[in-house]
């Protein structure tokens, strides 16, 4: 059955049958699988090669500084072209840089696995180069390069994915299609991506690299073989230039009053949680104590949630209102972000883990879902650029906050609670957004945006979500 996208009669048609959806399903969870690889591969490998949070956290920060410069020309670049293409060579050029950097250090003598065992003692335990002799700078700065590229790459084959799924699956089954993805992916990507990436850099910190190139290989094989064209619909009148769709995009979102809110938010999210993430890898090795195993373990707690919050909330979502639900969501991860900067214990910070991943994967398929179903299909890869402009641009510039956070508060209250700090930060920042989010993000709110949307008037950026 063809189900056109609310409010666009000429959407383009849709494939019947569950066979490309499972095809999709399965190349995302391979490319899932090494990007799992890389979380735990690429930090490690910087930690191996300096132990100052600034260097860290830029080479953090180059895999999302893709998003804040690329998202918008690649959202009106999703919408001119196949987007099944897009997802296969995206995941192309990812296995073969991958594969690229992997040989580089095995040719030029990858730094020892354990950040401690090249140390200097004298230089302290924030500062200086750990491993790589002669080659430390050089491989420092290949790693910023390959983490830019790769995160290019993402952006294209992820934006290029989500307008690609309300193409394989009926609007109604939306909620239910997003949340196996998300359950297939976070398995992947946490669950077994990182204790399996502590495994071989135990054997040898070029492993995970090979074996990621792999995974994007097989992902981009799975996608070729989804049948049938996935080019968007376009307009009868003349070509417009990319400049004009793009701002064609820019103003349907900050004209929707509801995906403006959300992006804002998810903005805000990202930012807080970003400067966390940017010194997690020295927080698993200074104050959890854990080697690479040990960290990519730790992971699995998120795993587990996400695959809990992925089974259960469809169902919770049909029970709770959605606005209830998204308020539910900041508050649970904001405690999260909180309880996991002051713990220490393994098995303590993996439960908080657990816990969080639920209240995450709720706020992601309410959203995801929402986008799915509000913007109309010729604009959704370029509305959706924008939205993930604003909300997964400040990824980086959070990175970076969370790397200067460490680096500036560690003369004033010691390493340890410099590295804790940006933990704290988040989860303060997260309940401090709920405050101005619940307003413009509410079961009213929300149940106005979908009727507006089968009415059509999602259809235009001056319709009556504007007001």
């Amino acid at each position: 059955m063809t189900v056109p996208p609310p409010g666009d009669a000429a959407a383009a048609p849709r494939v019947a049958g569950p066979g490309p959806f499972r095809r999709l399903l399965v190349a995302t969870t391979s490319a899932n699988l090494a990007d799992g690889l890389m979380v735990v591969a690429v930090p490690w490998l910087a930690s191996a090669i300096t132990r100052d949070p600034v260097s860290i956290a830029l080479v953090t920060a180059a895999t999302r500084l893709p998003w804040l410069l690329f998202s918008l020309p690649v959202g009106a670049i999703t919408d001119r072209f196949d987007r099944r293409r897009l997802v296969g060579l995206a995941a192309t050029a990812r296995a073969v840089l991958l594969l690229g950097f992997a040989l580089l250090l095995v040719a030029v003598g990858a730094p020892a696995a354990d950040p401690a065992a090249g140390t200097d003692p004298a230089a302290g335990a924030g500062t200086g180069t750990v491993a790589g002799g002669d080659h430390a700078g050089a491989l420092l700065a290949g790693l910023v390069v390959l983490a830019l590229l790769v995160g290019l790459a993402e952006v294209v084959g992820d934006n290029s994915a989500q307008t690609l799924i309300p193409s394989l699956v009926p609007e109604q089954r939306l909620t239910t299609a997003n949340g196996r993805l998300w359950a297939a992916e976070t398995v992947a990507n946490q669950f077994v991506g990182p204790p399996l990436a502590g495994l071989l850099i135990a054997v040898g910190i070029a492993l995970p690299f090979f074996v990621g190139a792999g995974g994007f290989a097989v992902a981009a094989a799975m996608v070729f073989t989804i049948a049938g064209s996935f080019r968007p619909p376009r307009s009868d009148g003349p070509p417009t230039r990319l400049s004009a769709e793009i701002a064609e995009g820019v103003r349907w979102l900050m004209g929707h009053r509801l995906l403006r809110s959300l992006a804002i938010s998810l903005g805000v999210l990202n930012a807080a949680s970003a400067m966390g993430a940017a010194v997690f890898v020295l927080f698993g090795q200074e104050v959890a104590g854990l080697d690479a195993t040990g960290f990519g373990l730790l992971m699995t707690g998120s795993a587990v949630g996400a695959v809990l919050g992925g089974i259960a909330g469809p169902r919770l979502i049909r029970r709770w209102p959605p606005g209830t639900a998204l308020a539910a969501a900041i508050v649970g991860m904001g405690a999260g972000e909180l309880l996991f900067g002051l713990l220490s214990q393994f098995a303590a910070l993996w439960a908080v883990s657990l816990v969080t991943a639920v209240f995450i994967v709720v706020w992601n398929v309410i959203t995801v879902s929402l986008r799915q179903s509000l913007i109309p299909d010729r604009l959704l890869g370029r509305v959706n650029s924008v939205y993930r402009f604003f909300g997964w641009g400040t990824i980086a510039i959070g990175t970076l906050l969370g790397g200067l956070v460490v680096w500036a508060f560690e003369p004033v209250v010691g390493r340890e609670w410099a590295v804790r700090l940006p933990f704290l930060l988040c989860g303060l920042s997260y309940l401090l957004l709920l405050a101005w989010a619940w307003p413009r993000i509410n079961n009213e709110q929300i149940a106005r945006a979908r009727a507006q949307a089968g009415e059509g008037g999602a259809a235009g950026a001056d319709g009556p979500l504007a007001r």
